[in-house]
């Protein structure tokens, strides 16, 4: 079983900056034979991709809107995804949602290529 739990939501103000953080687990789960997703939601809307990170060559890819401002890095020693976000907007206001997928050269963007999923944390960004 694989568990994913995300921390470092919180309330911000527009400019402002949050570090989130996936802590991966599970009985038989190795952590770095997984490509890596951060994916958010936002009220009425559906789930939408922000940025991934491949399980070797640690290749990275992003939304548009997430370029130049969201980095997203992990560390295979302790099992831990993380999504660095600067000079946030309003329109990251959203659910955050740490996902794991199968180790590939290809970062997937869709979340029905993402089988392992967090709870999700909650980001606001005030005007």
């Amino acid at each position: 079983q694989v568990q994913l739990v995300e921390s470092g939501g919180g309330l911000v103000q527009t400019g402002g900056s949050l570090r989130l953080s996936c802590s991966g687990s599970g009985r038989s789960f190795a952590f770095s034979d997984y490509n890596l997703g951060w994916f958010r939601q936002a009220p009425g809307k559906g789930r939408e991709f922000v940025g991934a990170i491949t399980w070797i060559g640690k290749s990275t890819s992003y939304q548009d809107s997430a370029k130049g401002r969201f980095t997203v890095s992990r560390n295979d020693a302790t099992n831990t995804l993380y999504l660095q976000m600067n000079n946030l907007k309003p329109e990251d206001t959203a659910v955050y949602y740490c996902a794991a997928g199968p180790g590939s050269v290809w970062l997937e963007v869709t979340p029905e290529n993402y089988p392992y999923w967090g709870q999700g944390t909650q980001v606001t960004v005030s005007s």
